[in-house]
């Protein structure tokens, strides 16, 4: 459906919202009646991403009305469905096939809870803070969500709907703010990566959405992020992600709210930490901040004598060889722009480039003649 309004664009406006509107009720309706789970996931998804193509306006009050009552029957089954798995824990009859049939089920489950998700994203980024009255019905399951007592995927998904809320209404999300800041502080030193990463996410949003009440919570964070990256094996395979979320809200709190971190004490080790590699998107953020470092000649970044530079031109040309750094980004044109005014030096252009190996040297050859 999706990709069928995207081919009706090129007809104009008016066909491609009467197309929309021939969807529309159709794939609300199947929302709520879908028996099939997996079935049920692809409309989601679709109805989602049709939301976000066609943005503001698209739904009218029968359409939320409807949605509304949809999602929190949804939302009521998955903690009706997570009861009678416990119920069914405590059987006689339980044993390890029992729990196999047990575990796919609630796989199903947190997977239709990830297309809820993915819903009430495309309504927020559609309609911004004008959907937080019609939001707050949903309100109260969304807090039970990240209750420290529920299952980590819970957690994850509640903390990602709370995220959307902060990043796309701005400071109007300051009036839920006592439900939700809570359970993000401490989701950054929760065990598991995926609800840690959500949380690090959250942060990272607040200090560049949430506006001036988000004051104090930023800085009780930065310490919390600090303590995360340093955590042992915060590098290792399943950590890598949670811990890279962690270093680019680290750098969004100093980028976006300064007065909530200790930048000159924090900045080398930030330094020391780029870049990233595994989540390409944050990666951008963490370029662009330093982008700005280096063209305001911040003399942390820089080093005494521009001694940093080395270290700046393999993080610029770890960043092109792993794709953390796309030609089409903004921030391309201007990391090249920070190489061609070493170039005019040729004893710090010789001292830069020495470190690299043959894949860095090629990557930042590539973004030389591509930026």
């Amino acid at each position: 459906m999706p990709l069928l309004l995207e081919c009706a664009r090129v007809r104009g406006p008016d066909y491609l919202t009467q197309m929309w509107h021939f969807m529309c009720d159709a794939l609300i309706k199947a929302i709520g009646t879908e028996p099939d789970s997996e079935v049920l996931s692809e409309i989601m998804h679709a109805f989602a991403k049709c939301v976000e193509l066609m943005g503001d306006g698209c739904l009218n009050n029968e359409h939320f009305e409807e949605l509304g009552g949809i999602l929190k029957g949804k939302l009521e089954e998955h903690f009706k469905n997570q009861e009678l798995r416990q119920t069914k824990r405590q059987d006689e009859d339980y044993d390890e096939q029992v729990e196999e049939s047990l575990q796919d089920e609630d796989e199903n489950d947190v997977y239709i809870l990830t297309k809820v998700s993915d819903i009430l994203h495309s309504v927020f980024s559609s309609y911004k803070e004008k959907v937080l009255p019609w939001f707050e019905q949903l309100m109260p399951f969304i807090v039970q969500l990240i209750c420290p007592n529920r299952p980590w995927a819970d957690r994850q998904w509640g903390l990602c709907i709370f995220d959307d809320v902060v990043e796309h209404c701005s400071p109007a999300s300051f009036k839920y703010a006592e439900v939700f800041l809570r359970p993000m502080l401490q989701s950054l030193c929760d065990a598991s990566p995926e609800v840690r990463q959500a949380g690090a996410y959250g942060v990272g949003v607040v200090a560049q959405y949430g506006g001036e009440s988000y004051r104090p919570f930023c800085t009780e964070a930065i310490k919390l992020l600090v303590g995360a990256i340093h955590m042992a094996e915060s590098r290792a395979k399943e950590n890598i992600n949670a811990t890279e979320n962690c270093i680019s809200a680290v750098g969004k709190v100093m980028r976006f709210r300064p007065e909530c971190a200790n930048v000159t004490e924090i900045l080398p080790h930030w330094l020391a930490w780029l870049p990233l590699n595994e989540d390409k998107e944050e990666a951008a953020h963490t370029f662009d901040f330093l982008c700005d470092l280096i063209e305001s000649n911040n003399p942390i970044v820089l080093g005494h004598d521009n001694s940093n530079l080395p270290k700046i031109f393999l993080i610029i040309a770890e960043g092109v060889a792993n794709e953390s750094v796309k030609t089409e980004d903004a921030c391309s044109k201007r990391l090249a722009n920070v190489v061609r005014q070493v170039q005019t030096s040729e004893a710090l252009w010789t001292q830069c480039v020495s470190t690299l190996n043959e894949a860095q040297s090629k990557a930042l050859q590539n973004l030389l003649s591509s930026a």
